[in-house]
């Protein structure tokens, strides 16, 4: 398992032998940052993806924590999701209600899926205004540089081919600045239609997750890891990845970690600094 420290110390890489471990780690994390939120502000505001995540989050609702969290003051959100129906085998959001909303004690209120009744772009744009109202009564928290919502932790898994969320490479979204939530008809992954929160909306996070596990994931980790780590010129997705009032911290798993040098412990990596 990797090192203990701060949950909001400084960026770094967390890499664990197992999936398991880092699935351990990964609820850890989560509930330290909830309970510091719940504290500090009253809520936890957190968005998910789908992927591996789904899988690893299952962790939380295992005890301790089924019992130990606030889950009655979260407030679930989706960073993108897949323009289908509900019950949908793609749905980002059937699967993680499935996998780990359904088990713990989240209010249903509180669990913001995406209007599947609407096309894509009035998803979006719903989706958008939603999140608007409740930046206004400051459920989510707001940046104080951007005015973009200040999520407090958002999970995201790199993909293969460096994108994050649904921004692929070289695609026009990554060059939406004054939209929160947008959308795409023409996703390189399918289903091609899908919903993704905007850059400035993953960078205004006060904590970002990025997760990354199995050896097709070990040239990219690479890639982005260095890129950042170097200063260099973004090309992927992933390496735009840069909270500007926030944490951002990897967890992956020993195979997707086999071409980054080792440094520190064979645990956890250094800070990648920005």
């Amino acid at each position: 398992m990797a090192a203990s420290g701060d949950v909001r110390s400084s960026n770094k890489l967390r890499v664990f032998e197992s999936l398991d471990d880092l699935a351990t780690d990964l609820a850890e994390y989560i509930a330290q940052l909830s309970e510091v939120f719940v504290r500090e502000r009253g809520f936890f505001t957190i968005a998910l993806t789908g992927g591996s995540l789904i899988n690893l989050m299952g962790k939380l609702s295992e005890a301790p924590y089924n019992k130990t969290v606030d889950w009655t003051k979260w407030y679930v959100f989706w960073a993108d999701e897949r323009a289908v129906g509900k019950n949908h085998v793609d749905s980002n959001y059937r699967l993680m209600k499935d996998g780990f909303l359904s088990k713990v004690s989240i209010l249903n209120s509180h669990i913001y899926s995406i209007n599947d009744n609407l096309t894509v772009e009035q998803a979006a744009r719903e989706y958008e205004f939603m999140i608007r109202q409740l930046v206004k009564v400051r459920t989510i928290d707001v940046s104080e540089s951007n005015d973009c919502p200040k999520f407090d932790l958002i999970v995201l898994e790199l993909g293969s081919d460096g994108h994050l969320a649904s921004l692929f490479p070289h695609h026009i979204l990554l060059q939406h600045k004054e939209e929160w939530v947008t959308y795409l008809t023409d996703s390189p992954e399918p289903p091609p239609e899908r919903i993704t929160f905007t850059l400035p909306v993953i960078n205004s996070a006060s904590n970002i997750a990025m997760l990354a596990v199995g050896d097709d994931k070990a040239m990219i980790v690479k890639r982005v890891v260095d890129c950042i780590a170097d200063g260099l010129d973004a090309a992927l997705p992933a390496q735009m990845v840069n909270p500007s009032e926030g944490k951002l911290v990897w967890f992956l798993d020993k195979s997707s970690a086999s071409f980054l040098d080792a440094k520190a412990d064979e645990n956890e990596h250094g800070g990648i600094q920005h």
